[in-house]
């Protein structure tokens, strides 16, 4: 069962025009900052406001659904931005958001900057740590 407020009714995957885009993302990044995103979502960790690097978004992880969340706000903390944000500029917030909690293609997902992971980088860099090598010849 998928959350979802309101009344029930199927809601449609839609496609965000940057989800794919790596230098939008970064973009999207930037201004997640300068809107003060960080001061209630802690750099997706969450704060007053909730985590954004996990897959339970109570108004749905979908760009459409997080687009409509930033543009309208949501009850209890979240302020509505129309007006205050260009489509454009939402849109390239959402890529990011999404992109916290792993929902960007791999190629596309920007570098983080800060301490804060994905469970999918995590997963990555255990991958990539070098294996347990053998004592070094000494010469």
């Amino acid at each position: 069962m998928n959350l979802q407020p309101g009344p029930t009714y199927n809601a449609t995957q839609t496609n965000g025009p940057y989800q794919y885009n790596a230098y939008a993302i970064s973009e999207g990044k930037a201004l997640f900052n300068q809107f003060n995103c960080s001061g209630c979502h802690s750099n997706g960790g969450g704060g007053m406001g909730p985590p954004l690097m996990d897959d339970k978004w109570i108004y749905g992880s979908d760009p459409a659904s997080v687009f409509a969340t930033i543009m309208e706000g949501r009850p209890n903390g979240m302020p509505s931005w129309r007006g205050r944000i260009p489509n454009y500029e939402v849109w390239r917030i959402v890529a990011y958001v999404r992109s916290m909690s792993g929902q960007a293609s791999k190629d596309s997902a920007s570098g983080r900057d800060d301490h804060m992971f994905t469970r999918e980088s995590e997963q990555r860099l255990k991958e990539l740590k070098p294996k347990q090598a053998s004592t070094p010849p000494s010469h």
